[in-house]
């Protein structure tokens, strides 16, 4: 057991998976002598060779050759930059790498991952500070994976190489080096499409993933602070979404907050609106609150907290729903 931050973390997981299996590859644009733009795989090109590769600046063209290696019997690590670079490739990604198993009557599959660091909070401007993780969780064939944890960024990193299917792993870019915790050594997994029920709680409910936990948890401090019961859910996978545990919190508290970074409308924080109003109407004692970025382009550094949600206005919509 060490203490690592989530960049760390990460780090180990593909040590561990690079040294388990010979089938497993990491690939994308200065992963290898770099050790990549947030040096995530600092010092893996030194211990496995040939398996960490740099490639040209062609995110399409990422992710097409980790499609091919994939379908050929591998198991590669593809890394894009920021999510917003993810566009060129999301014809590969929606096209092809999502449509493989049912394209194919299941004769082939597509077990890739495909790396990519999400959300603002650095002071980077637009691409470099998209979230628009619901474009991927909106599509067939790929499971999106969101940590929010060192901990679990390992497990679920793990997780996602041995699935048979492609996963879209997306990491906060603000908690690379935010937090540290105590992280297993060597092998081990957390299951894909498996909430975390943070803190127990019985008066509001909290649902939360990636960066945007932690402002919760922020906010959720505050509430109790003044005798509010609070339950704090940590989704860590956007698809397949965990509805048995939102739901059930649901029909607990009776009220329901969703805290996403992304743009408003069509968010995960709409789709949780609408699952919880789905299977647990009868229980809510107040409208869902979603709490979110604007419908707008991620500003630069100046107006930049103005777009991320803040604990405050998360305590905000809790109060509103309390007084519902």
């Amino acid at each position: 057991m060490s203490e690592l931050n989530l960049a760390q973390a990460l780090n180990d997981a593909l040590d561990v998976a690079l040294a388990a299996d010979d089938r497993v590859v990491l690939l994308g644009e200065d992963v290898g002598v770099t050790g990549g733009v947030f040096r995530v795989t600092d010092g893996l090109h030194e211990r496995h060779g040939g398996r960490v590769i740099d490639t040209p600046v062609a995110e399409s063209g990422i992710v097409g050759a980790a499609f091919g290696m994939a379908i050929a019997g591998l198991r590669p690590v593809a890394e894009l930059q920021f999510l917003g670079f993810a566009y060129p490739a999301f014809d590969q990604i929606v096209s092809h790498v999502g449509r493989i198993r049912n394209r194919s009557n299941h004769r082939f599959t597509a077990p890739l991952v495909i790396r990519i660091p999400f959300g603002g909070g650095i002071g980077a401007a637009e691409h470099h500070s998209e979230s628009s993780e619901a474009i991927f969780a909106h599509t067939p064939g790929i499971k999106v994976v969101a940590p929010a944890t060192p901990a679990d960024a390992k497990g679920l990193l793990l997780s996602a190489i041995a699935d048979p299917d492609p996963v879209v792993f997306l990491e906060p870019i603000r908690v690379y080096r935010a937090i540290k915790e105590e992280v297993p050594a060597g092998h081990y997994t957390v299951p894909i499409g498996e909430a975390r029920v943070v803190r127990e709680g019985a008066d509001v409910t909290l649902v939360s993933y990636g960066a945007m936990l932690r402002d919760a948890g922020r906010a959720a401090d505050t509430l109790e602070a003044d005798g509010v019961s609070v339950e704090l859910i940590d989704l860590r996978t956007l698809s397949p979404m965990d509805h048995a545990t939102i739901v059930g919190s649901a029909r607990k508290t009776g009220r329901v907050v969703a805290v996403v970074e992304s743009h408003r409308s069509a968010s995960l924080a709409s789709e949780i609106a609408a699952v919880v109003q789905e299977q647990a109407l009868y229980s809510l004692l107040a409208p869902v609150e979603r709490v979110t970025g604007w419908d707008t382009v991620v500003p630069l550094k100046r107006t930049e907290h103005h777009y991320i949600p803040s604990p405050a206005r998360i305590v905000t919509a809790a109060r509103r729903t309390l007084a519902g």
